[in-house]
């Protein structure tokens, strides 16, 4: 099981929300390109980076911290946060992203997600950041009336590389992972599911791992950045050995 560590910018500095809350914002560094070389350096082989201020504003609005990620390390990272065409899309796989995080569009214009996949297959991801089971948009401020499972399987069978299921109520809040909800959403799909949200400890992470296998990688935040744990002992969680 994959470790994706979690870098959110927000005004280009490094920082956490609590349950996606603009208002309750910790930041953590303000030089967003040195954390993710801290991260590449402890032996993490993938980067989670999301655009907090273009998932709000529908566009991307952190894309110099972006670049200065993208030169500073040489491992994978996926991008999320205001991607909403294709012209963008296409934008950031060639600048260097490997990989795309798709949310809001793929609920409102599911076609563009689509499409983008099949254009650039096992390059796009589809986003699920599910309030109650249900699909939040625009930076987690809209919800809807889809659920995470209906959702996700709009996108079966169109290369999408993989579907990231945040339980909004535990992102940033580190009250453990929903392993009932996303063990439920990864049986049901052939699309690897990546889980993300509430990981407080070491323990939670080798609890996900021992009773759903199936999962691909878990996205950890807040618990790298206040020492809860150590990027090495995520890994041995995980047992994924350092790059």
């Amino acid at each position: 099981m994959l470790l994706y560590p979690a870098i959110d910018l927000k005004s280009g500095q490094c920082v956490r929300l609590a349950k996606g809350r603009a208002n309750e914002v910790t930041i953590y560094n303000e030089n967003p390109a040195s954390q993710a070389k801290q991260f590449a350096d402890q032996g993490c082989s993938w980067l989670h980076v999301v655009d907090l201020d273009g998932a709000f504003e529908g566009t991307s609005r952190n894309s110099s911290s972006v670049a200065d990620i993208l030169s500073e390390v040489n491992i994978p990272v996926q991008l999320g946060g205001g991607l909403r065409d294709l012209k963008s899309i296409e934008s950031w796989l060639s600048a260097g992203v490997a990989r795309v995080v798709l949310g809001t569009v793929a609920v409102e214009t599911p076609q563009i997600a689509i499409d983008a996949a099949r254009e650039f297959p096992d390059r796009v991801a589809i986003g699920i950041d599910a309030r109650g089971g249900f699909a939040a948009t625009h930076g987690w401020v809209a919800d809807t009336e889809i659920s995470a499972g209906e959702l996700a399987r709009r996108f079966e069978d169109c290369g999408i590389a993989a579907i990231i299921y945040t339980d909004i109520d535990r992102d940033g809040v580190k009250t453990g992972p929903n392993v009932h909800a996303t063990c439920k959403l990864a049986n049901s799909l052939t699309i690897p599911v990546i889980a993300s949200g509430g990981v407080s400890s070491t323990t939670e992470l080798q609890v996900l791992r021992q009773e759903c296998p199936i999962v691909n990688g878990v996205v950890v935040g807040r618990a790298l950045y206040d020492g809860s744990m150590t990027v090495a002992d995520a890994l041995m969680a995980l047992e994924q050995k350092p790059v």
